[in-house]
């Protein structure tokens, strides 16, 4: 799996810092400020706008009350000024800009035309304290001490750090909501010295013929729910909303998806130990094959003079011991993957239909005939010394699936790390299906490799000439380099073909996936592309990005998802990865590289196929990293006020819901309180590790998540002084509180729990808790 970064600065900023004050207890009476019915947007309050062009000091005036929309700019030089009530422009000659404002739809719109201009700063936006579509949302003070350490000179790209293109600024009279035109060539710089501030820089990019930028602004009050819902009203506005049960009614398969957690499912066992019979092994060893193997393991794979020896020592016993069991098993799933594992004078007993196919040679067969006729060349040697090729696996695999059914999980989406585990073992594929799961393959098309790498699948691309002729080229000329600068970055615009070969090859195997994963394509990181031949912008970057991903789920009725989950891609995806929990620090090199750390994440790789380091070893964070990532204090649902019944959103895949240690609890209560669905990683042995909290926490979850996900997150209350209970409301009768501190909390009368949640369905309740490490 490439396990590709977002952006660092949205992953940090996509939480928020503590500083919290003690926790509140007592009992609070006032019913919340937006009820179900009032959360839609109405209509705005009467304002007026009055301008300073020279210093574009732009204030808005409303109920008596006046706010600097920006800070000043340099004083500059003006021509061609002209105001009235609802409108007003100017051109400012030296720096090559001209500024419209004009009064539309109950805001203030403003735009910015580069008459010449490479790039323009505005706005300068200064506030008490900050409301931002950073991952879910965050609320930020702008004294917070955290978050002045954490953003001090810290620089975001727009269309990827912000899930949503706006911003809120909370003022002393009013709070100010910017909603941007688009996403594309922006910057926001932070500037974090005695209070936080920020400035918005748009390039006008030279390949880019549409040479403006601009802001829709409104006067508002400092509620979440509000702040959102003129968000979303914009959105609708625009017919850009697309509901979950309206993209279901093209693929009945979204539907699977209500109430399913997210699994990773992790093994790419062809043979297990179970499947060997060991006492009969050490016959099979000798003569011809035992001496091959051992000419494969030399020369095929890693640590091959351990396997090497094994093998020779056991050809000399009665017995095998379990280390020797433990190398034989990856030495045979190591050299199952192998084009040249078939060698005529080694197997002479296989099977007519076996050999026909194994002597089409490797430019003739595909990665599955190969996978499967390997299989049955080591069972024409291993012969009654191993069970049947049918049950190669199961029990880690086939098996697995069939627990968690028999332990009340109906619906699940199980993610395979690439396509290969399905080819490995088709029967796990099968199954999933029988089960009533979405089952597909991690997929990608963000970097490209010049020659194949087994161990990185998604980056190796047949197609002659893409590597040189596809690739982007920055704007000094250039490759931008792929993920973990290996590679380069492929151009979605040129991708189609290739997406269309590999998706239609992979499903032509006979894999029956019902659902796919593709990496990157939502999360914003976008280009432009200079290279002389194929100038591309952002816009066309992402346009293309979103073809690609609806050719899979149009043309191949599959259940699609992506990384990130920025709303750009809302109307095309139906599930992401990452916009709850992003990638965690991914600068610090305790975390990536310091592998005698203890917050290091661990490795990518794992000796036995099953769940790696980086996925499944619980590993703490750092404290500045708890408040910035995690602090339910600062947590703030914007994008699911704007689209839980739109997109399915829940953690990236490096940071599942048991990843973080200490903080399992307090995770399971945010997953609940947000509707986010947990996302575990699984092999057999991690399945018998975590089942028992598995299972109690989706008892309480999935029920829950099937009613809750078609409905619109109608309001977000914040309940206590120091914010650690908080409400949200779905529909008009499908309620959660979350008590996040350690002392109970009463409210209307009911009290809620330390570390506890309580669900209100219409007049049924319920008391849950989280169940820790």
């Amino acid at each position: 799996m490439n396990q590709k970064k977002t952006f660092l600065p949205l992953l940090l900023a996509a939480s928020l810092v503590a500083g919290c004050s003690e926790p509140v207890t007592g009992t609070v009476t006032k019913q919340p400020s937006a009820s179900a019915s009032d959360a839609a947007p109405r209509e705005q309050a009467a304002f007026t706008f009055d301008v300073q062009p020279e210093t574009f000091d732009l204030q808005i005036e409303t109920g008596g009350a006046r706010e600097r929309v920006s800070q000043p700019l340099p004083k500059q030089v003006v021509a061609d000024f002209h105001k009235t009530a609802t409108s007003a422009s100017w051109t400012y000659p030296e720096q090559k800009v001209k500024v419209e404002i004009a009064k539309q739809a109950g805001g203030l719109h403003v735009q910015m035309t580069s008459t010449g201009a490479a790039s323009f700063t505005w706005p300068i936006v200064q506030g008490d304290s900050y409301i931002l579509p950073l991952g879910e949302g965050k609320y930020i003070p702008a004294r917070d001490a955290n978050w002045l350490t954490f953003l001090q000179d810290q620089r975001m790209t727009f269309s990827e750090s912000f899930s949503m293109r706006f911003f809120a600024a909370a003022k002393p009279t009013m709070t100010i909501l910017y909603i941007a035109d688009d996403i594309f060539n922006d910057e926001v710089a932070f500037q974090a010295k005695e209070a936080i501030g920020f400035s918005f820089t748009h390039e006008f990019s030279r390949i880019n013929p549409k040479k403006t930028y601009g802001f829709t602004l409104y006067p508002t009050e400092n509620d979440p729910t509000k702040i959102a819902k003129l968000y979303k009203a914009d959105v609708v506005r625009r017919g850009e909303f697309v509901t979950l049960k309206e993209k279901a009614k093209t693929n009945p398969n979204m539907e699977k998806l209500y109430g399913a957690p997210h699994i990773y499912l992790w093994d790419k066992t062809f043979i297990s130990d179970t499947n060997i019979r060991w006492p009969k092994l050490a016959k099979k060893l000798g003569g011809p094959f035992g001496d091959w193997l051992v000419q494969l393991a030399l020369q095929e794979t890693e640590d091959g003079k351990e396997a090497a020896d094994v093998i020779k020592a056991v050809k000399k016993q009665d017995y095998v011991d379990q280390y020797q069991r433990r190398i034989i098993v990856r030495l045979l799933n190591d050299v199952l993957q192998l084009q040249t594992f078939y060698k005529a004078d080694v197997f002479p007993n296989l099977d007519a239909a076996t050999k026909a196919l194994m002597q089409k040679g490797a430019a003739l067969r595909s990665e599955s005939e190969l996978y499967q006729a390997n299989k049955q060349v080591l069972k024409s040697a291993l012969q009654d010394a191993a069970d049947d090729v049918s049950l190669w696996g199961a029990d880690k695999t086939v098996k697995l699936l069939q627990e968690m059914r028999d332990a009340g999980i109906a619906r699940a989406w199980i993610g395979l790390p690439d396509w290969t585990e399905g080819f490995i073992n088709p029967g796990l594929v099968k199954q999933a299906n029988e089960q009533g799961y979405l089952i597909g393959p991690y997929d990608s098309y963000h970097s490209i490799h010049e020659t194949e790498n087994k161990e990185w699948q998604t980056a190796y691309f047949p197609e002659k000439g893409l590597y040189d002729s596809a690739t982007i080229t920055n704007q000094n000329g250039k490759k931008i380099g792929g993920f973990l600068q290996q590679g380069r970055k492929l151009n979605p615009t040129l991708s189609l073909p290739s997406v269309q070969n590999r998706v239609t090859s992979i499903l032509a195997s006979g894999d029956a996936y019902n659902s796919w994963f593709v990496d990157c394509d939502a999360t914003g990181e976008l280009y432009d592309d200079y290279t002389p031949g194929h100038e591309t912008t952002q816009e066309q970057d992402m346009k293309a990005r979103l073809q690609r991903m609806a050719y899979i789920a149009n043309d191949k009725h599959l259940v699609i998802g992506s990384e990130g989950g920025n709303d750009y891609a809302s109307g095309t995806i139906a599930f992401a990865h990452g916009l709850e929990t992003p990638v965690i620090a991914w600068g610090d090199p305790d975390m990536r590289e310091n592998r005698q750390s203890p917050y290091y994440t661990g490795a990518y790789w794992s000796p036995d196929g099953g769940v790696p380091a980086r996925f499944g070893k619980q590993v703490p964070i750092k404290t500045l990293y708890e408040h910035v990532y995690l602090d339910p204090a600062y947590n703030v649902p914007l994008f699911k006020l704007v689209y839980n019944d739109a997109v399915i959103t829940t953690h990236h895949w490096e940071w599942g819901s048991f990843k973080i240690k200490g903080q399992t609890e307090q995770r399971m209560l945010a997953e609940l309180l947000y509707d986010v669905p947990p996302l575990y990683h699984l092999d057999k042995a991690t399945w018998d590790r975590d089942k028992d909290r598995i299972v109690r926490q989706l008892k309480v979850f999935s029920p829950f998540h099937e009613k809750a996900v078609t409905r619109e997150m109608t309001g977000f209350h914040v309940l206590s002084k120091d914010r650690l209970v908080q409400m949200t409301e779905f529909g008009n009768d499908l309620r959660v509180i979350a008590n996040f501190s350690s002392h109970d909390f009463t409210y209307n009368r009911k009290v809620i729990k330390a570390n506890a949640a309580l669900l209100a369905d219409g007049t049924s309740e319920m008391t849950y808790r989280g169940h820790g490490e």
